[in-house]
């Protein structure tokens, strides 16, 4: 794409490395290539790579590096021919659609046409990968929505939604890692502990893996009501 990449400076310890506008499978492969490569040679005075969608963040320390050597560092890295992005890991997230626990699966089935059944069915059958976290921790957007979820906002936003539930926002799929508040459609619970507080690992997914949703039945699945 013309004018991609672009390299530019944030404030005096960070440089932003954006591929392309709007959400693309091409960009986003060019991330997590950049990413793995800063994790094996890192930038000077690199302290935080956060990949996104289509751009990449290299926090550095300004005591110790400035924007020109991240940059130059940077251009070095992405001119080097390297094999393909890593496929990432197959993860596994259960997932129960029971009522109690999956309050919009009527609406949502209703809005796209389809029984609550069919919801599910469809909803298992997504290809999903992680493409970036958000704004809570291990809050991770999953990409890979059939077309047919891929539903605006609901009118109203809902407080007080637990940790677990299983979320379709638009083109993406959230399991949620904290109680929060949503806007969006909440259509089952998952017990896989994704938010950990394990120091080396805290989060169950890294940017470019895979997901695959198991349904369990209501029995199976270890979370409190409501």
């Amino acid at each position: 794409m013309s004018g991609f990449p672009r390299l530019i400076a944030v404030a005096d310890h960070a440089l932003l490395i954006e591929w392309a506008e709007a959400l693309d499978d091409a960009a986003h492969a060019q991330v997590l290539r950049l990413d793995r490569a800063l994790q094996s040679d890192p930038a000077p005075g690199q302290q935080t790579v956060i990949p996104a969608y289509v751009s990449l963040l290299i926090q550095f320390d300004p005591l110790h590096s400035d924007h020109a050597a991240v940059q130059a560092h940077a251009r070095r890295l992405m001119a080097q021919p390297g094999a393909d992005s890593a496929q990432g890991r197959l993860r596994e997230v259960q997932v129960c659609y029971d009522d109690d626990l999956a309050p919009d699966l009527p609406e949502v089935a209703a809005r796209s046409g389809m029984t609550p059944q069919q919801v599910i069915d469809c909803h298992l059958s997504g290809d999903y990968r992680v493409y970036m976290y958000g704004f809570a921790p291990g809050y991770a957007y999953l990409g890979g929505v059939p077309q047919p979820l891929q539903l605006d906002r609901k009118p109203a936003p809902l407080r007080g939604v637990p940790a677990g539930s299983v979320i379709i926002a638009g083109l993406q799929c959230i399991v949620t890692t904290l109680t929060m508040p949503t806007g969006w459609w909440i259509i089952g619970r998952s017990p896989t502990l994704i938010l950990d507080d394990a120091a080396d690992r805290p989060f169950l997914f890294e940017v470019g893996d895979r997901v695959r949703f198991r349904r369990i039945s209501r029995a199976d699945c270890q979370v409190a009501d409501g």
